[in-house]
């Protein structure tokens, strides 16, 4: 996509990083991250340049050394934390552990009201610190320009550049005035006008989509879920009846989910065609337990029910996916992906031998921008507000071996469970809730009879992007109430129980 105006950001490996980059988008502003090392051909549409954080210090043998030839007094500069030691480091200044290691809320003592950079903040603002090194001595053409009780140069501009450099982070919430100094940046020292919203995006790409494609045909995998959801529609409103959807039922969606989401698809639109392989995934995944083995279990088993059903259309050039943003800058990180925690939920691939070109429509963006694209193209709230769903479904819910029995427990406790928060008015306040079933069994007593049966735990978090959460504090009715159907309406289940883990150190999923 071609867009006129944009921020370059340069990821020096800093758990904030995608976190400056949300900032700026949230000013309206196109911005993309490209590792330190890895800098794209600059060209007259990148108007600025932030240097993220990292957790080198500069001082270390293998600190990221990256090449400002091209940006450094041509470009505006705005270097965070490591960002900032980098410029006075590599300029002659002295960088050194501090006395005083700062981490965690400070206040601005002093800034210079006249610095652009500034401008509007005020005086004892707090900020973000997360630092262990500091600049005690800075280059001649080093003006500080802010301080804070124990950094005396938390912020600087080099004369005569638009070059400038902060030790505090302003991309997280705890620096109070963090989006306004963005904003100076962005808007004020590079001059973007911050026109890029959902709606100019889904015109864009709309356009784009029709030109790229021509009269050509496309395939796409729905899974019910926000992304491919959006990434459908655009491509329905760019080629029309070209687009092929396959919505495959695995066998592991949530109660009447496969019905339910193939209906509201049809009533959209879309030219769907929904492929009940239930069978196949719950006879593959008889006997298993290990949870990697049933991630790659369903992995494969889709490609199969995927590759057949495509293969059956004539003629499609074109595979589509609903990779978003997050997932463009895993795969070209600095220090390349991540180590493996799990497999990812969504499929990681499809054959070769089906030898098609690859479209992603919504490869900019990250999870809330999708679910702006989707308001704007009239979506229903009911699919755009979907909480997330893992690609493999309710198995990674049912902890150990996966049978009929167990899933349609699951089904059962989950509609129940997820009901009740839609009927209480709780479900818009979570950013995704579910039940899982536990290996376990307990005695209870229902009647004059003693139980040994099923134990469900309930989850609830809230979250930004998934990276970290935070559990919900639903209300005791509601909990009491939803406990009280479960163990009378589902057959095999005595005790429910509430999980109250955060993440880190958890994770939002049991598997």
């Amino acid at each position: 996509m071609v867009l006129e105006e944009k921020i370059l950001i340069l990821d020096f490996g800093s758990q904030y990083t995608q976190l400056i980059a949300r900032r700026v988008r949230e000013l309206n502003v196109y911005c993309e991250i490209h590792p330190y090392n890895k800098t794209p051909q600059l060209d007259s549409s990148f108007k600025g340049v932030i240097l993220s954080g990292s957790p080198f210090s500069v001082r270390d043998k293998d600190a990221p050394v990256p090449d400002l030839s091209q940006i450094k007094g041509k470009l505006p500069v705005l270097g965070v934390c490591y960002g900032a030691q980098y410029l006075a480091h590599e300029s002659g200044g002295t960088v050194t552990p501090s006395k005083h290691r700062e981490y965690g809320r400070a206040n601005l003592t002093s800034i210079d009201q006249k610095s652009p950079l500034f401008r509007g903040l005020t005086l004892n603002t707090q900020v973000w610190m997360s630092h262990g090194d500091t600049i005690i001595n800075m280059p001649e053409t080093f003006k500080p320009i802010a301080s804070t009780h124990d950094v005396k140069n938390g912020a600087f501009q080099i004369e005569a550049q638009n070059t400038f450099g902060i030790q505090f982070h302003p991309e997280v919430y705890h620096t109070t005035e963090g989006k306004k100094l963005l904003e100076n940046f962005v808007k004020d020292i590079c001059g973007v006008s911050g026109n890029w919203t959902a709606a100019s995006f889904a015109g864009a790409a709309i356009e784009e989509l029709k030109t790229t494609i021509g009269d050509e045909k496309v395939v796409l995998g729905l899974s019910g879920g926000v992304d491919s959801s959006v990434a459908a529609v655009l491509l329905d409103k760019a080629i029309g009846k070209q687009l092929n959807c396959i919505f495959v039922n695995n066998g592991l969606l949530r109660k009447n989910e496969f019905d339910e989401v193939l209906a509201s698809y049809k009533d959209m639109g879309l030219n769907v065609k929904g492929v009940d392989a239930s069978d196949k995934f719950l006879d593959q995944l008889e006997g298993v337990s290990d949870p990697e083995q049933k991630r790659k279990i369903i992995g494969r088993v889709f490609i199969e029910v995927f590759d057949e059903e495509a293969t059956k259309i004539k003629d499609v050039k074109w595979l589509a996916q609903g990779t978003i943003y997050p997932d463009v800058i895993e795969s070209v990180s600095v220090n390349g992906p991540s180590a493996t925690i799990k497999s990812h939920h969504n499929v990681g691939g499809l054959p070769e031998t089906m030898n098609l070109k690859i479209i992603e429509p919504l490869k900019l963006l990250f999870k809330d921008e999708v679910r702006k694209v989707g308001k704007t193209l009239n979506i229903s709230n009911q699919l755009i507000g979907r909480h997330p769903f893992p690609g493999p479904g309710l198995s990674i819910r049912i902890l150990g071996e996966i049978t009929r029995e167990k899933v349609r427990i699951l089904q059962e406790v989950d509609s129940i469970y997820i009901g009740e928060m839609r009927e209480q008015g709780l479900y818009d306040d979570v950013w995704q809730a579910g039940a899982i079933l536990l290996p376990i069994q307990s005695v209870g007593v229902m009647g004059d009879e003693r139980t040994y049966e099923q134990v469900v735990a309930l989850r609830a978090v809230t979250s930004t992007d998934g990276m970290t959460a935070d559990w919900v504090h639903l209300p005791y009715d509601f909990l009491s109430k939803v406990s009280s159907k479960i163990i009378n309406n589902v057959k095999g289940v005595n005790r429910v129980v509430y999980d109250i883990s955060s993440k880190p150190p958890a994770t939002i999923e049991w598997e």
